[in-house]
């Protein structure tokens, strides 16, 4: 197999060699990394994900650091890799490391980053955006009007669902969850029906003083309710949206018996992780429930979609772009490296992972801290004091 050839090397003198498997947005993660001494390599091969051996041709014999991507399998193989070629860290470009084989790096020693706390509204913004594109028929009517089918307005025409009034569920409230559910409870007046295992008492102060709000100015306050359990969601919902995590505990945590509970015109959307859905049994569904609807920004089996998806009408996919804003994605790229750079320079971990405004301030040096290792506790890494 032919190695990676197509490398971008900046300051190649750097005492310290960090590699990116893919070009990243922006300048500012590339410039900080050198700014502190690292020579940084980035890969151009014409290939969407890069298999096992492309990273290994890339480690190469000596690599302090590398960041990566969640499309990449990083298990035994490369962390045995990274080393012997006396790295440290590794760093996904991404919040989420399902991708990512902990006790290997564990095992080698390898530090893993991550890059929470710079995803949250982005990703809750486009999932309220499928909220509205499935409820009123967007991307169908787009379609239609493209065709040059469009001759007249009738009283018919692309019918869809008024989300004021209606009950918005929330599988999942943690941080992208809250904030989905604010923007469309506050957005477009809608009531609250959540399910999670730990109370989002944030979140329900938050609907409770909007509602207050509304009702003295003389209109219909909003409700929030914490279910029992996520059918009791499902049941009640005109629109829901899903965030949990992905373990084995949410794997198809949507099937056929759960969509059978829910209401024949209700909206699903899923912004989280592909396999929380049973992929086929909702192409069923939808086959099956022509006015039910869906909005989809991951899948299964990535970058595939289940045979029969791409055919339904009453579904809107987009293709992984939840975190697709160009300040997320350039905070993503910084936040990466500093998890590398952190590593490398022997620097401690940020105390919350979650607040990250200093590391992206581009008027200002970061701290000297990596802001989000997954596994510092069992590398046994010290936590910052700043």
């Amino acid at each position: 197999m032919a190695k990676p050839v197509a490398i971008e090397v900046y300051n190649p003198n750097g005492k310290y060699r960090v590699v990116s498997t893919k070009p990243m947005p922006g300048t500012r993660w590339i410039n900080l990394l050198i700014d502190q001494g690292c020579r940084v390599e980035i890969c151009h091969l014409k290939k969407t994900i890069l298999s096992v051996e492309d990273i290994i041709d890339l480690i190469g014999n000596k690599c302090d650091g590398v960041i990566g991507q969640l499309t990449e399998d990083w298990g035994e193989t490369l962390f045995s890799a990274l080393s012997k070629a006396g790295g440290k860290a590794f760093s996904n470009m991404a919040v989420g490391y399902n991708n990512v084989d902990v006790e290997a790096a564990n095992k080698y020693k390898i530090a893993v980053g991550n890059t929470p706390g710079v995803l949250t509204e982005t990703t809750a913004e486009l999932a309220a955006s499928l909220s509205l594109a499935a409820a009123r028929r967007i991307v169908e009517a787009d379609g239609f009007m493209r065709a040059g089918l469009y001759e007249g307005w009738l009283p018919h025409l692309f019918v869809g669902n008024l989300l004021k009034g209606q009950t918005v569920g929330v599988i999942g409230a943690g941080r992208i969850g809250s904030a989905y559910a604010r923007m469309m409870v506050e957005g477009f007046k809608m009531n609250l029906i959540y399910y999670d295992l730990y109370q989002s008492t944030r979140l329900e102060k938050f609907v409770t003083a909007y509602g207050q709000f509304l009702k003295a100015n003389g209109e219909q306050p909003v409700t929030w309710k914490r279910a029992s359990s996520m059918e009791e969601v499902l049941r009640e919902a005109d629109l829901i949206s899903l965030h949990p995590i992905l373990d084995k505990t949410t794997y198809h945590l949507v099937n056929k018996e759960r969509l059978a509970i829910m209401k024949k015109e209700a909206i699903l959307v899923n912004c989280s992780r592909g396999p929380v859905i049973d992929e086929a049994a909702l192409v069923d569904h939808l086959r099956e429930n022509p006015m039910f609807r869906v909005g989809l920004d991951v899948f299964e089996e990535e970058p595939f979609m289940k045979p029969g998806l791409a055919d339904m009408k009453n579904a809107v996919v987009v293709p992984h772009i939840a975190s697709a804003s160009k300040w997320t994605r350039e905070g993503m790229a910084t936040l990466a490296a500093l998890n590398v750079l952190g590593r490398i320079k022997g620097y401690p971990i940020w105390q919350d992972p979650n607040r990250v405004d200093p590391f992206l301030n581009e008027n200002a040096s970061p701290p000297a801290a990596s802001p989000s290792i997954v596994n510092s506790k069992a590398l046994g890494l010290p936590v910052s004091k700043l």
